[in-house]
């Protein structure tokens, strides 16, 4: 007898793996523990030449769709063809949502994504019992897989992070919540918004922050004292939304204020050049540290080395922001003092003076202040540091959230095969507010 393969969820990922997105890898490593098959598909190639230590623990097939027409026109053209020409009807119908798509902002990248979905479609589809796409990041793999659904019949889902969300033509995002079983977004900021968004539509969208592997954060705490010359650290990729412009300003405040300080700033980004112009101008180079992209393992490190943790997220001129940035988590479970600006979801999970130090968006004098206070009280560290890993523990534990969303999968995919005991599950995804 031929063997049939498992029920499957296909993931549609923009590039994978990713070292910006380790939540996404902990999200299919922890679901394969749950049961579930899972198939990748991705966009891309990764960008970096290195991968975390997790990655090689994820059984999923990972199979990469062509990521520009022009270079791939030959077998982009083959398989859509040949769908086309097996589906004529459906075909037509597809193209001609992708025609009104294209109307409405006229970017050739629909063209790009119906391509890359018959490609997905007629290439990888066929004996692998796919019964469900869900995408990551509602821009061009929702996209993808929005026209993977419609040439396939096969219902799609996708999961809301924060670029995705508040850079997307409000229409076209909107199109997507309507034709989709249903949205998971990962802040109750966020779903707010994709509620409002989307009044009319009855398509359930549910709340499901990442959360972090506590496990990784379990033996290694900070100690609450320190000393100048105080070790300051920034995980951030160099990106308008992160707010390092405020951060360097505020270090210059607290410079001249006489503090004695080395700050590490861990990540990159198409600011590059920006924040080096500025880190030069305000005299900074003798006590800045950049180290570009590292490895999960080796960031960890920076976190238990280092007195306060520094994050100066702000709203973008295109509307562009954070959700709950993983490391500030991750800072907070390594009791390590945050400093963060108030915007988006950020304060769900930090308090001013509770668990944190809260700032208003582009005040460096404000954030200087809260930094120079949280390093000079010794007090105030250990009850907002006591109170930040509590909250970690209680909320933002990924072994335990895995459940509210594969309860999510469970109700709204019919025919998945998972864990028996998810049937016993109280998913508290369906009451976030």
């Amino acid at each position: 007898m031929e063997k049939t393969e498992s029920p499957t969820l296909c993931f549609i990922l923009k590039g994978y793996p990713r070292i910006s997105e380790t939540f996404i890898s902990n999200e299919i490593l922890l679901l394969e523990s749950l049961g579930f098959k899972i198939h990748i598909i991705s966009m891309r190639h990764p960008r970096e030449a290195f991968t975390h230590a997790g990655i090689k623990n994820i059984k999923a097939r990972v199979d990469y769709l062509p990521s520009t027409i022009l270079e791939h026109l030959l077998p982009l053209g083959y398989h859509n063809l040949m769908l086309a020409a097996k589906k004529p009807k459906v075909y037509f119908k597809a193209a001609k949502k992708a025609a009104v798509r294209w109307m409405r902002t006229r970017k050739t990248a629909t063209l790009k994504h119906l391509l890359q979905a018959g490609y997905l479609v007629h290439k990888y589809l066929p004996g692998k019992n796919i019964i469900h796409f869900q995408a990551h990041f509602a821009h061009s793999p929702t996209s993808v897989a929005l026209f993977s659904s419609l040439l396939s019949g096969i219902p799609f889902s996708f999961f809301a992070h924060a670029k995705d969300i508040y850079t997307s033509d409000p229409r076209q995002l909107k199109e997507k919540i309507d034709m989709a079983r249903f949205v998971v977004t990962c802040t109750r900021y966020n779903k707010k918004f994709l509620t409002r968004l989307a009044a009319s539509i009855s398509t359930p969208i549910f709340c499901v922050y990442h959360g972090i592997n506590l496990d990784y954060f379990s033996k290694t705490y900070n100690d609450i004292f320190c000393k100048p010359p105080f070790k300051l650290l920034t995980v951030a990729r160099m990106t308008e939304k992160k707010g390092l412009e405020t951060i360097y300003q505020a270090l210059s405040i607290l410079r001249g204020r006489g503090i004695k300080f080395i700050h590490t700033l861990i990540g990159e980004g198409d600011d590059n050049k920006i924040i080096v112009e500025l880190i030069k101008e305000l005299e900074l180079e003798s006590v800045t540290n950049l180290c570009g992209t590292l490895t999960h393992e080796e960031v960890i490190k920076y976190y238990a080395r280092s007195d306060l943790f520094v994050l100066g997220c702000r709203i973008a001129d295109n509307g562009d922001r954070d959700g709950i940035p993983n490391v500030m988590a991750e800072s907070m479970a390594m009791n390590l003092p945050v400093v963060a600006t108030n915007v988006s979801g950020i304060p769900e999970f930090l308090e001013d003076r509770i668990s944190g130090m809260m700032v208003q968006q582009n005040d460096p004098v404000a954030m200087a202040d809260a930094m120079e206070i949280i390093l000079a009280d010794e007090d105030l560290r250990r009850k907002v540091t006591t109170n930040a890993r509590n909250r970690i523990a209680k909320d933002f534990n990924n072994q335990v959230l895995i459940h509210d969303l594969a309860g999510i999968y469970r109700d709204m995919i019919p025919g998945l095969r998972i864990d028996p005991g998810l049937d016993q599950i109280h998913d508290r995804a369906l009451q976030a507010e």
